[in-house]
């Protein structure tokens, strides 16, 4: 697949729920890296989409982020697409769907994986997903590769959505970047 590019790029922000976090390793890291990704997302028009797993019992999506989602789309299926009309929900156009979120073994993983056999070019943002076992979430982003769902870094994300450092929102999105907490030692893809 060729580079990134912020006109045919969606990012779906998986199960980021406010009971749900707290579990996860290094929750608040996951969630400040998060946040600046959908930010950089939205001054590049990145449309951003996030799904809700049972909300009626770990939560709604995170408040930080949920303020800045297009659509939030409720599942009880761990893999999203299982959930009737969510291919359609998805902005048509986009064939590249980069996924942050938790868990990574779980919902992320499987989400990511359907994605794959709708014919779209699904990522895992590794340093923005996260398992409450930080085994669990290497185990996700291996499993992921042998399945061709690369792992990509939000960084990385960031750069090949702008493309060019005279692009006129690359101040901006530098400025995310630069007030993201670093991913943890051991964080980087596979």
């Amino acid at each position: 697949m060729d580079r990134l590019c912020a006109e045919n790029s969606v990012l779906l922000v998986v199960d980021m729920q406010t009971r749900l976090l707290p579990a996860i390793h290094d929750h608040e890291r996951l969630l400040a890296r998060a946040v600046a990704l959908v930010r950089a997302a939205l001054l590049l028009d990145v449309p951003v989409l996030a799904t809700e797993h049972c909300a009626d019992k770990i939560g709604p999506t995170e408040p930080a982020l949920a303020r800045l989602v297009r659509r939030t789309i409720p599942k009880t299926s761990f893999d999203a697409t299982r959930e009737p009309g969510m291919i359609e929900k998805m902005p048509g156009g986009r064939p590249n769907v980069l996924l942050i979120g938790t868990e990574a073994h779980v919902c992320v993983l499987q989400t990511a994986m359907g994605l794959a056999a709708t014919g779209r070019h699904a990522m895992m943002v590794a340093d923005c997903v996260g398992s409450r076992s930080p085994a669990d979430r290497r185990l996700a982003l291996g499993r992921a590769a042998q399945h061709g769902i690369e792992a990509v870094g939000m960084e990385m994300a960031m750069f090949e959505w702008l493309t060019r450092a005279d692009h006129p929102r690359f101040r901006e999105v530098l400025a995310l970047l630069k007030g993201a907490p670093p991913p943890l030692q051991g964080d980087e893809p596979l």
